[in-house]
């Protein structure tokens, strides 16, 4: 797999790129496979299924292969998604999106495919596909695959475009965050006029099992807030999620923390056998990517994530670490 690299400063460059994407896919006569990243959000599943579809109504043979969240499996319709292929067929083609070519992308191998497509817009992505669309400045991996559906000229249905503005609700936190700009309204108010059930799907989105709540309230009984009370930070464990029966993945608990008045990070720590997941989000110019690169994961300066394979104990010294650091360069710690 040959690295690319993509100046994707100017809108001339992007959709110069869209349309590259887009042609290579009109063009391509083997199966298309798509993933994202592991834990898939809205923008995961919201990015790569509207793609699916499109290429679907075009008469390709597709593969989403996504462990699909149990808040989200109404988006889906039944036999649309696999949790994974092991094997690709002959030429097939690989789509990423939503993520880098890391061993963040799951749900098929990084490796054997043909030809690869990377769509992401997190700005730490290497850049690793044959044909590489990196936009940072894109609020959602959606409006990106959006871009694309339109490059391709097939016809929208209310199906595609349910599945795409889903990306950009949930990856805007429903129109409440930073980048929530005018492309983002605009976007949506074209995708709202295919024919969406915008009262529905915002209601839907919101829908958990009760046992969320269960353990919404275990969660919280965790809740500390270090250095000055500008950290609020909770976990999660798997005593915790063993004490109930349901195995719901929705875990968006760090979104509900970040609401916590004086602080400008918001860390949630999701405790594994031989390691911690961790979701950061951070405001007022303090930047969550800064501190989840240091601890080798990335993501967006608001919102990001990493992997640090240490208990709980550790993983929270090392993450308040660089919590630390990044408070010191704002100027809100000494």
């Amino acid at each position: 797999m040959q690295k690319q690299v993509v100046n994707n400063s100017g809108e001339s460059d992007y959709n110069a790129k869209v349309e590259e994407i887009a042609q290579k896919l009109k063009n391509w006569s083997g199966p298309i496979v798509l993933i994202a990243h592991v834990d898939p959000d809205g923008d995961a599943l919201g990015s790569t299924l509207s793609l699916k579809r499109a290429l679907d109504s075009m008469g390709k043979k597709t593969t989403l292969a996504m462990d699909v969240p149990k808040y989200l499996e109404f988006i889906t319709h039944a036999g649309e998604t696999v949790k994974e292929i092991e094997k690709y067929a002959e030429n097939t083609m690989l789509v990423v999106m939503d993520v880098d070519i890391s061993d963040r992308a799951v749900g098929a191998p990084l490796e054997g495919a043909e030809f690869v497509i990377n769509v992401d817009h997190h700005g730490s992505n290497a850049r690793l596909g044959d044909i590489s669309l990196v936009q940072p400045n894109k609020a959602a991996a959606a409006i990106m695959s959006k871009d694309i559906i339109d490059a391709l000229s097939v016809n929208w249905t209310s199906d595609m475009a349910t599945a795409a503005l889903t990306g950009i609700i949930t990856d805007t936190g429903n129109f409440r965050y930073s980048n929530t700009n005018s492309e983002v309204l605009e976007v949506a108010a074209e995708l709202l006029a295919k024919g969406v059930d915008y009262a529905y799907l915002t209601d839907r989105l919101q829908w958990r099992h009760p046992d969320y709540f269960k353990m919404l309230a275990l969660v919280l009984a965790t809740l500390e807030f270090p250095l000055d009370g500008l950290v609020a930070m909770a976990n999660l464990t798997p005593a915790m999620e063993e004490s109930l029966s349901s195995d719901d993945d929705s875990n968006d608990y760090v979104g509900l923390i970040r609401y916590a008045e004086g602080t400008k990070v918001a860390v949630f720590i999701k405790e594994r056998e031989d390691h911690c997941k961790i979701s950061v989000r951070t405001r007022d110019n303090v930047s969550a990517q800064n501190i989840c690169m240091a601890l080798g994961g990335g993501g967006h300066v608001a919102a990001a994530g990493a992997k640090i394979n240490e208990n709980l104990e550790v993983t929270k010294r090392l993450l308040l670490e660089q919590v630390r650091l990044e408070l010191i360069r704002n100027n809100l710690l000494s």
